[in-house]
């Protein structure tokens, strides 16, 4: 897209991930937890000072050109304890954070969201900041049972309970352009592929009370940057449409640029372990330098990641990293 502005780098840190690991080697644009922390102040190595894993994602995004910078938060993980937790060992600035998405309706990525407003609100002295949002995300969903039954997911904090925590809510299932133009949010992500079918087994509530299929989980989108000299990142939370129908849909709207790095989960773990080959396989023709797997992908597509394309193409997320995109 032409309006979505170049930048001259862009920042990523992990407040929240499913994993920790501060030993593992890294390649030179990551830098591990405890540099991280360090840099935050950490002087003393212990428990307490170090980040907590949880089963959810949370990145918050730094833009900069020229001598300007501007931060977008990207999910909040599952629940605000590892939201503040994290944030004030990392020494996350919450005053800076001037917009906020949600990728889709799941209580793992919407969990921490109350929390998150309620930390960027008091450190900003009460300035409301634009949540954006999908309506299709708001129903109640929960899984199948083999005994037919269905377990129910959290609800997601409405907009009205959002707006009270501080948010301007934007709900949308088009294309926006979220701080002027310095970050992309895709509409809905069409799914072209055969092999990815979203959650196996995911129900929602319908009006008259009935569950009903609703595996697709089309309420869910992925944000995008231009980085100069590098090309477009990508950053799926989840990836239930498909991390290939991700970049699909990611080289759709921008059909001029590289796609440099796609960052996140890509939902490769359970049902969908069975398509880790054909999505290694397709991932292989986007002209990718950078995958960068995180939160809910799963041990075993990791590996079969590392595998296909080697170090430090795959350099895989965690809570605390952070990552540097551009100079």
């Amino acid at each position: 897209m032409d309006s979505i502005l170049e930048l001259d780098r862009l920042d990523v840190q992990v407040l929240v991930d499913n994993v920790t690991d501060t030993l593992s080697s890294a390649p030179p644009f990551v830098a591990r937890e405890q540099q991280v922390l360090r840099r935050a102040g950490m002087l003393r190595a212990s428990g307490a000072a170090m980040c907590c894993a949880n089963h959810g994602l949370s990145l918050v995004l730094s833009a900069t050109i020229g001598g300007a910078t501007r931060r977008l938060l990207f999910d909040a993980g599952p629940l605000g304890d590892a939201v503040g937790w994290n944030g004030s060992r990392l020494g996350v600035d919450f005053a800076a954070i001037e917009a906020v998405v949600l990728s889709h309706g799941h209580w793992d990525h919407a969990g921490g969201l109350l929390a998150a407003f309620d930390l960027i609100s008091a450190a900003n002295h009460g300035r409301a900041v634009p949540c954006y949002l999908h309506p299709g995300m708001f129903a109640e969903r929960g899984m199948s049972q083999s005994d037919g039954g269905v377990f129910p997911m959290d609800f997601i904090p409405t907009p009205e309970t959002l707006a009270a925590h501080g948010a301007t809510p934007v709900v949308a299932d088009t294309p926006r352009a979220p701080l002027e133009g310095w970050f992309y949010l895709s509409g809905e992500i069409p799914r072209r592929t055969a092999y990815e079918r979203g959650l196996p087994g995911q129900v929602r509530r319908a009006p008259d009370g009935r569950w009903i299929p609703d595996p697709l989980l089309m309420d869910e989108r992925f944000v995008a940057a231009r980085v100069r000299g590098k090309g477009v990142v990508v950053f799926s939370a989840c990836s239930h449409a498909g991390i290939v129908n991700v970049l699909h849909a990611a080289r759709d709207a921008f059909p001029d640029d590289t796609l440099h790095a796609v960052m996140g989960g890509f939902h490769l773990s359970g049902e969908n372990e069975a398509i880790i080959a054909e999505t290694v396989r397709d991932l292989g023709g986007f002209g990718l330098t950078t995958i960068v797997p995180a939160h809910c992908t799963g041990w075993r597509a990791l590996g079969a990641l590392v595998r296909a394309f080697g170090e430090p193409m795959v350099a895989p997320g965690a809570v605390g990293k952070a990552f540097r995109f551009g100079d």
